[in-house]
């Protein structure tokens, strides 16, 4: 364990500033007034993970959404008992927007690959907080827009021309 990790465990205040400062990066999070930012700093929790378990798995509806702080991990989908590795997840790294906003079982499985230390936030503790708060929830889908925007704007650049198998895969913008 490193020496700030130590020094986070016995100062709250630390730990509370830094889950802070993670916050207001996170695209889903970043345009909240600084009080409400705070609120939810302090209710989220930092959880460590072993290489080999599991953060969320495929099919759950854990209500979580998790923010790698240090570590990697394995998108992993499982279909017809063949496990696909879909990309790699690093420090910085930020999952579950979606299911904060509802019932949303998972489609995929993330597991440690290293050790992991992560900060999640409960669909519980978000939605009690945004009841104090409803006039932000605009805030929030706005948020998330962009970001299913820029997802697609992203994948037209990247997609090979003539791909048939992408084309298919194209307009959930217009979700």
């Amino acid at each position: 364990m490193s020496w700030s990790a130590e020094k986070n465990e016995s100062c709250p205040t630390c730990e509370f500033q830094g889950n802070l400062n993670i916050l207001r990066e996170i695209y889903f999070f970043s345009a909240l007034p600084i009080d409400t930012l705070k609120v939810f700093a302090f209710l989220c929790t930092r959880e460590n993970f072993k290489p080999g378990e599991y953060l969320f798995t495929q099919e759950d509806d854990d209500g979580q959404a998790f923010y790698l702080i240090s570590g990697e991990a394995v998108l992993i989908r499982s279909d017809s008992g063949c496990e696909e590795i879909i990309r790699n997840y690093t420090a910085g790294d930020f999952s579950g927007a979606l299911t904060l906003l509802g019932n949303t079982r998972r489609l995929f499985s993330l597991k440690a690959s290293t050790p992991v230390t992560c900060l999640i936030l409960s669909r519980e503790r978000f939605v009690h907080a945004m009841d104090q708060y409803p006039q932000l929830m605009s805030s929030i889908f706005h948020a998330v827009v962009e970001r299913i925007h820029h997802w697609e704007e992203h994948f037209l650049s990247e997609r090979s021309e003539g791909c048939s198998a992408c084309k298919q895969k194209i307009g959930v913008s217009l979700i």
